[in-house]
């Protein structure tokens, strides 16, 4: 068993412990999920407790998880245990396991066509109570302060500061565009709950708030402007947000004038991200990295 100063046990020694009480006599099915400073999460049987992050609001996580459990985002997003903890100062979460996309998937072979009908059933769906804003611009700066950091890099900063202050996390979100958003949407955030009915759900609702629908739609598109997700993949998912009525882009025409914004968003938190994993791991930028911070160093070109 890790221990932290003193001896003491660790946040995830800690998590481990209350997954196994949780769930008696599963302990040897009990597996670290995620060991962050943004979520570390631990699975024992069918249970899953998440820590989130130690600066979490827990008022508005407490409003972002009671979402989570209303009717009217049944099969939509998967909905919580009733739990509640703190951990290590940090705020305890628990929810049923669900089987995620397997990380060697083929792209082709990706429910890109679900996520993009949840997506739309979560922006047509209005917010069941008063919600702060999804934290998407938040994740953004963030990323971009934790590159500064470690190294500044100018391709990145110019691309960032080429970005609406709202997209920055520098001014409120407009107020024209407003939907229920999850604010951190990648394939990572699905999985399928074998009960009901074994159908797809959206995970991880730390950053879930009101916003510009656009964002859940940025990183694909993102990735497809940068020439990492084919055509076709793109395709299929904008065609299946728009067979399901999704509102954060008209249902034909040129979808890029809502996208873009969000979509250099992405690519500039993206690129920091993997600039500082760069430097931390003391190597160059992979291929898709690469493909990402070319794609901001064109932005800061036409900016």
């Amino acid at each position: 068993m890790r221990r932290g100063v003193a001896g003491a046990p660790t946040l995830t020694d800690a998590l481990r412990a209350r997954a196994v009480a949780a769930v008696p006599g599963a302990a040897h099915d009990t597996a670290v999920l995620a060991e962050r400073s943004d979520g570390t999460v631990v699975r024992s049987g069918g249970v899953v407790l998440k820590a989130h992050a130690a600066d979490s609001d827990r008022e508005a996580l407490g409003q972002r998880v009671a979402v989570a459990a209303h009717p009217s985002l049944a099969g939509v997003l998967l909905p919580p245990l009733p739990y509640g903890s703190v951990l290590h100062g940090r705020a305890v979460t628990a929810w049923p396991y669900g089987e995620p996309v397997r990380r060697d998937t083929d792209p082709d072979d990706a429910p890109w066509e679900e996520a993009a009908v949840l997506l739309a059933q979560l922006h047509s769906t209005p917010p069941p109570h008063p919600l702060p804003p999804m934290r998407g611009p938040a994740k953004v700066t963030r990323a971009v302060a934790g590159m500064r950091a470690v190294r500044p890099d100018a391709a990145v900063l110019e691309a960032w500061a080429g970005l609406p202050a709202w997209a920055r996390d520098e001014a409120p979100q407009p107020s024209h565009r407003q939907a229920l958003c999850h604010g951190d949407l990648h394939l990572g955030q699905l999985v399928r709950h074998p009960a009901p009915d074994g159908a797809w759900r959206l995970i991880d609702v730390d950053d879930l708030g009101v916003g510009d629908p656009a964002w859940d739609l940025a990183r694909p598109a993102m990735w497809f402007a940068a020439g990492v997700l084919a055509p076709g993949i793109w395709d299929r998912f904008l065609g299946a947000y728009r067979a399901a009525g999704g509102p954060a882009v008209p249902g034909e025409g040129d979808p890029w004038p809502y996208l873009d914004v969000p979509a250099r968003a992405l690519a500039v938190q993206t690129a920091a991200t993997a600039v500082a994993k760069s430097v931390a791991e003391g190597r160059v930028l992979d291929e898709t990295e690469q493909a990402v911070h070319d794609a901001c160093r064109r932005m800061a070109q036409i900016s």
